[in-house]
C-alpha cells in the first residue's frame, strides 16, 4: 500500500494526496538517483523534470512550514534551470548558428 502511494507520487505529484512527508521522501529518493546517474553517465532530463515538479508541488502546499515552502520553491526554480539547460537545442537554432559562423549548410 505505501509503495503504491509512493509510485503515484513519483509519477504525478499533483494528483497524489497532499502528504508532505511522502513528497519529501520521494524527492530525496529521486535526487539521490539523479546524482548517482549523473556520475555514471549523462544527466537524465526526465528525472530532473520529475524532481522539479515534486519540489514545486511541495512549495504549493499551504500547510507546509514557510521556511520549507521557500526552500522547495527555490530548489524547484534551480532544477527548472537544470532541465532547461539539458534540453536539446532546436534544430533551427543550430542552423542559424552555423549560418552565422559561416559554415556550409548541406
Amino acid at each position: 500500500m505505501a509503495i503504491e502511494k509512493m509510485d503515484q507520487a513519483l509519477e504525478e505529484p499533483n494528483a497524489a494526496p497532499a502528504q508532505p512527508e511522502l513528497l519529501v521522501s520521494a524527492v530525496l529518493h529521486l535526487m539521490s538517483h539523479y546524482t548517482a546517474n549523473n556520475q555514471e553517465s549523462s544527466s537524465c532530463i526526465k528525472l530532473a523534470s520529475v524532481i522539479e515538479r515534486h519540489l514545486k508541488a511541495l512549495a504549493d502546499l499551504p500547510g507546509l512550514a514557510p521556511v520549507l515552502r521557500a526552500t522547495c520553491q527555490q530548489l524547484s526554480e534551480q532544477w527548472g534551470v537544470v532541465v532547461e539547460r539539458a534540453m536539446p537545442q532546436p534544430e533551427k537554432f543550430k542552423l542559424f548558428t552555423r549560418l552565422v559562423a559561416g559554415q556550409r549548410v548541406n
